[in-house]
């Protein structure tokens, strides 16, 4: 396990590097600030080692939070309509900073956090946090643990864990953007994704939030059963494309729920790299980078709109508020606890 300073937070505190290795060769770079994915480094069909994830070389580009490019989303990951949330008929407000709707917990959210480290080895690192009860938020104090493990098998796993002290949402997620090309690469639209999902959530309009209903993605551009070329049907004529400016829906996979199985398949024909993402959680949000906009990257990557996706694994948006989705509600000490893992080989 290598540790470096990586910089320092706006709060005074150090944020460190930390890097996971196995037999490989394959490498994960993870800051504490935000638990956050920094780099995942895997070989392609030609031995070319390529960084797959979009990142940042500064504390301070993480800190603007602009896409929570590999950062770990809690308490709620998505969006909550009209930024509040009502638990056992008690309205909390939360933060509008999303067209009067509250998106992945706002400035009170774990993203812009320092975690501590309790445990840490070349395979694996285990960072814990507080989610205070603060005012205009949700209810409660949570204590959250995420594990980072890495396999020799080249399989990344992030397993989280929470308790609550009070009834309250908790809905995590990793917000990490790839390009199997190497994240320097430009424009992603050239791979493919497969989703192993029927159904999928549609949206009302361009605030991204769900109508209610789960529609199936038969006969649409959001059918994603077959392996696809992302940008095949992208710019289609098609209201629920043209809403959210692409692909930023959650599917329903095609699972038991809380059953752990195969939910999604990315890859590159020009790198030869695939990626399998395995998951106990029944919903999987992908998101195009429709609005990724013209930012510095990693190691002098200039990146824009299209240039990483995400594969966003937990509860529907608006889950908190939506009584025909699965709601992400959790009593006083009981436990929230799911896991993925984003699988890579080579074609």
């Amino acid at each position: 396990m290598s540790k470096v300073l990586f910089g320092q937070a706006k709060t005074g505190e150090d944020v460190t590097k930390y890097t996971l290795r196995n037999a490989n060769g394959m490498e994960v770079d993870l800051i504490d600030l935000g638990a956050t994915i920094v780099a995942i480094r895997v070989a392609g069909k030609d031995g070319r080692v390529r960084d797959v994830v979009l990142g940042y070389d500064k504390v301070s580009d993480y800190e603007r939070g602009q896409g929570y490019l590999g950062a770990i989303v809690g308490r709620n990951a998505n969006r909550i309509e009209h930024s509040q949330v009502v638990i056992d008929g008690v309205v909390y407000p939360l933060q509008d900073n999303d067209r009067g709707n509250n998106l992945h917990s706002g400035d009170n959210g774990v993203s812009f956090r320092v975690w501590s480290v309790k445990e840490a080895d070349d395979k694996h690192i285990v960072f814990t946090i507080v989610n205070e009860e603060m005012p205009n938020d949700f209810p409660g104090t949570v204590q959250m643990q995420v594990v980072y493990s890495l396999s020799d098998e080249n399989e990344l796993t992030i397993a989280y864990h929470a308790t609550a002290d009070k009834k309250t949402v908790i809905n995590m997620t990793n917000h990490a953007y790839f390009n199997l090309n190497g994240q320097d690469s430009g424009v992603a639209e050239d791979q493919k994704l497969q989703i192993f999902a029927s159904h999928y959530i549609p949206v009302k309009d361009e605030k991204c939030i769900p109508t209610g209903e789960i529609a199936e993605v038969a006969n649409t551009p959001l059918d994603f059963r077959q392996m696809t070329v992302i940008g095949d049907r992208i710019r289609d004529d098609y209201d629920q494309l043209k809403y959210v400016g692409g692909y930023d829906h959650c599917y329903i996979a095609d699972k038991e729920d809380n059953a752990y199985g195969l939910v999604a398949v990315a890859q590159s024909d020009v790198s030869g790299i695939r990626m399998e993402v395995y998951t106990d959680a029944l919903g999987i949000q992908f998101y195009a980078g429709n609005f990724i906009g013209e930012q510095s990257g990693k190691d002098g990557a200039i990146y824009n709109d299209r240039h990483g996706y995400a594969l966003e694994t937990g509860y529907a948006p608006n889950s908190a508020n939506e009584t025909n989705f699965k709601q992400p509600i959790f009593a006083p000490g009981e436990v929230y606890e799911t896991k993925t893992t984003y699988q890579f080989s080579v074609m």
